[in-house]
């Protein structure tokens, strides 16, 4: 049993930290709202609603926050994990935030690992994570059998960093397949053909992957309740020009995905799941399916 204090019980941290109490680890979340703990309270957890309270006795901390301004202040603030843990707890951010971020707090001589994850709610839902960590060998083969419960795929990828850096790697990539898959929906529907039937056959081929496997009927459906929103993969999007700015290379595919996700939260579609981006490229075609 592990003494876990759990920050950050949303759509993705909430099942999180409901797993790991499942799996017998003394949890305890921290919340705002009384309902934010429901879940994890039914899989035997505890929560509290001071930072102090939650990590007070915690061999381990996870943080699953929305961004690096939380992060920052929930780690290093005057109340913060830094100040309110024991010395030697262990620090696993499981949120999608900058590298530069994941790097100052380990500077800081905090023990800490970067692991952000893949799968999206679904994932967190059915504990099917991709977890990719960055720090010391160490750290991550004492967190292991906790990333266990959570995921099927973990894997040490580097220094401290190094996680958050792949995991841009990776929204890269999403987002740049969501975009492809939406011009092939558009051109298929405009050229008269049926796109299930179309989008079938390309999911059996070389064009294959998790997104057509998952998504291809939802999107040609036009049903994007959300599992990542387009606001996240937005702000994501910015950690990987970042990223890429800070290694000195240029990603221009990169750069022109970014630009359509930031049009499909323009346009308001901030709240839906990131395959909306489909209805971006609608839009540039006039085929708007309303």
């Amino acid at each position: 049993m592990t003494r876990i204090g759990f920050i950050g019980l949303g759509i993705m941290g909430a099942p999180m930290a409901a797993h790991l109490a499942t799996a017998g680890h003394q949890v305890i979340g921290h919340i705002r709202r009384p309902e934010a703990g429901q879940r994890l309270i039914a899989a035997g957890g505890t929560t509290a609603t001071s930072i102090a309270d939650t990590v007070a006795d915690a061999d381990v901390v996870i943080t699953m926050l929305p961004n690096h301004p939380e992060v920052e202040q929930v780690v290093l603030g005057p109340d913060g994990v830094i100040t309110r843990a024991p010395d030697n707890a262990l620090l696993i951010d499981m949120s999608t935030i900058r590298p530069e971020t994941a790097i100052r707090i380990a500077d800081l001589g905090i023990r800490s690992l970067d692991a952000p994850v893949s799968g999206g709610q679904a994932g967190a839902e059915n504990a099917t994570l991709a977890i990719m960590v960055g720090g010391d060998a160490d750290d991550v083969a004492y967190a292991r059998p906790l990333f266990e419960v959570l995921g099927k795929t973990i894997v040490h990828v580097g220094p401290h960093g190094a996680g958050q850096t792949v995991k841009a790697a990776n929204q890269l990539v999403v987002g740049g397949i969501y975009a492809l898959v939406s011009e092939a929906i558009v051109l298929l529907e405009a050229s008269g053909v049926d796109p299930v039937a179309g989008l079938d056959v390309l999911a059996g081929g070389l064009a294959g992957s998790r997104i057509l496997d998952l998504k291809r009927a939802s999107m040609i459906n036009r049903e994007f309740t959300p599992g990542f929103r387009v606001d996240l993969h937005h702000k994501d999007m910015g950690i990987a020009i970042d990223a890429a700015r800070q290694a000195d290379v240029a990603l221009p595919v990169t750069g022109l995905v970014a630009q359509l996700m930031a049009a499909a939260r323009a346009m308001g579609y901030g709240q839906l799941d990131h395959s909306a981006l489909l209805r971006v490229v609608e839009s540039l075609s006039g085929q708007g399916k309303g």
